[in-house]
């Protein structure tokens, strides 16, 4: 099932045949009647009430195929709602506890979105930028011809590139505070781990500086050399003239 038809199937969960989207559905105790009532309140925008009654539902042990909906939807609330810490938790014990489902292809795409939403600058806490990633990576692996492989992907190098950026603002800390050995570490890793990143030009321009200022000019040398031939109109290259020039 592709992407669009998966994401498709799980809005029309919240749509029931010969119902209206309203509020008016008399409150019931069966886990059909909840499960109706929630997606009555899901429809017109009340989210905290829908995962009331979907997690009542929850609570029932006789009807487990309708239980399984019930905790898909929860997720799904939580997800449009923009709570995405709680979402991120929900699918993935729907993952754990309904591994053979024909929505986890979605649950997988929906966890990497639910990381990626998270993601905030380069100078904060890079846990859901590492998470999204593999989730990422997850679907790709697993669903490799899926329809919506393409955006995935397109994610994930967005992903990939904040990483990198994250790994060039720590080699600068050590670059700016004369730590230059912790920063040339810490770059010449950024230059392995993401070896096709769109920034690359920036870390080999601290990376040479580094290692000039670290007394190595043959390997500053060498990283500039690389920074002009492989990023020829990058804007780190007068600079890097600049200084190749002095030392």
């Amino acid at each position: 099932m592709t992407l669009r038809a998966m994401l498709c199937l799980s809005l029309s969960l919240f749509v029931l045949e010969g119902c209206a989207a309203t509020i008016t559905t008399p409150k019931g105790t069966t886990p059909e009647a909840l499960l109706r009532e929630g997606d009555d309140l899901y429809a017109v925008k009340h989210y905290e009430d829908a995962v009331t009654r979907w997690k009542k539902v929850k609570e029932s042990v006789t009807a487990p195929d309708i239980v399984a909906l019930a905790e898909l939807r929860i997720a799904d609330a939580q997800f449009t709602n923009k709570s995405y810490i709680e979402a991120a938790s929900e699918y993935e014990s729907f993952r754990k506890l309904h591994p053979g489902n024909e929505h986890i292809p979605f649950v997988i795409y929906r966890l990497g979105l639910c990381y990626f939403n998270q993601i905030t600058g380069i100078d904060t806490e890079q846990t859901p930028v590492k998470n999204a990633v593999a989730m990422f990576e997850t679907y790709l692996r697993q669903y490799p011809s899926a329809d919506g492989v393409k955006e995935v992907r397109d994610k994930l190098e967005v992903c990939r590139t904040k990483q990198l950026q994250y790994e060039i603002y720590v080699g600068r800390f050590y670059f700016r505070t004369e730590k230059y050995q912790a920063a040339i570490k810490r770059l010449e890793g950024a230059l392995a781990l993401f070896p096709k990143g769109k920034i690359q030009d920036e870390t080999l321009f601290y990376l040479g500086r580094a290692y000039l200022d670290a007394g190595n000019k043959r390997k500053g040398e060498e990283a500039f050399a690389r920074l002009c031939n492989e990023f020829p109109a990058s804007s780190f290259v007068p600079e890097a003239k600049k200084i190749l020039k002095k030392s």
